[in-house]
């Protein structure tokens, strides 16, 4: 469907669900591999990939036409997918809404804490801000609602709830979302390559540590060291 003058959107699907995110990777990998003419840039969201060319060198009709035809192909997620380890310190500053989401829940912060660290999560886009992580994969016993109003800012490596998807903050910003502790982690780093350490198809494994380790971790990762470690999952 064309979305502006100089974009188009393909559609998926209406849910979060990970064969319709592996159509979207598979298409923009496809879009890698085999580029259209004219085409820009590429942008691939939870349930659709934003394409954005070039009017002067081709029209959207066109364009459409050619995406029509791939999508008649098998269109796979083929690319190496990681599993990261995600260190966390639950509570504290940065986990000011704890206590809150087990109260909503009639839970200890112990069993938010076990039910967050012990699922496996699907890292379905990147977006918002630079490295912000969306994640599919929260068991249905913490879905938390967002806050009626909005903080004013959040700590980058929040670890927070928004409905039925968890996230990663990659840089302090405004938030809605429930905040339930810090990673030491930076998603987003300008002077590290790549800047962004994390990409759609990815997998996220929370690992809980404590805050003496969170401060080790956090001065590892002040001196430019990576605090998360990953494997290929193929």
């Amino acid at each position: 469907m064309q979305a502006a003058d100089q974009a188009v959107i393909v559609e998926f699907g209406e849910t979060i669900d990970p064969v319709v995110n592996r159509q979207v990777i598979g298409l923009d990998q496809d879009l890698a591999r085999q580029p259209l003419e004219g085409v820009l840039e590429t942008i691939p969201t939870y349930r659709s990939l934003f394409i954005r060319y070039d009017p002067t060198r081709r029209s959207s009709a066109s364009l459409i036409d050619e995406l029509q035809c791939r999508m008649t192909e098998e269109l796979s997620d083929d690319a190496e997918r990681r599993l990261w380890t995600v260190p966390v310190f639950y509570g504290g500053e940065a986990g000011m809404d704890l206590e809150d989401v087990a109260s909503l829940h009639g839970l200890s912060v112990d069993q938010v804490i076990a039910l967050h660290s012990n699922a496996r999560y699907r890292v379905y886009m990147i977006g918002f801000m630079p490295g912000f992580a969306y994640l599919g994969g929260l068991p249905d016993a913490i879905h938390t609602p967002r806050l009626t109003n909005p903080r004013p800012l959040t700590p980058a490596g929040g670890i927070a709830i928004g409905g039925m998807q968890a996230s990663i903050n990659s840089v302090a910003s405004p938030s809605g979302w429930r905040f339930i502790g810090r990673t030491p982690l930076r998603l987003f780093d300008p002077k590290r390559e790549p800047a962004i350490l994390l990409r759609a198809g990815d997998e996220i494994q929370f690992e809980c540590i404590s805050e003496d380790e969170a401060a080790r971790l956090d001065a590892l990762t002040e001196a430019g060291k990576v605090t998360a470690s990953c494997k290929e999952l193929r």
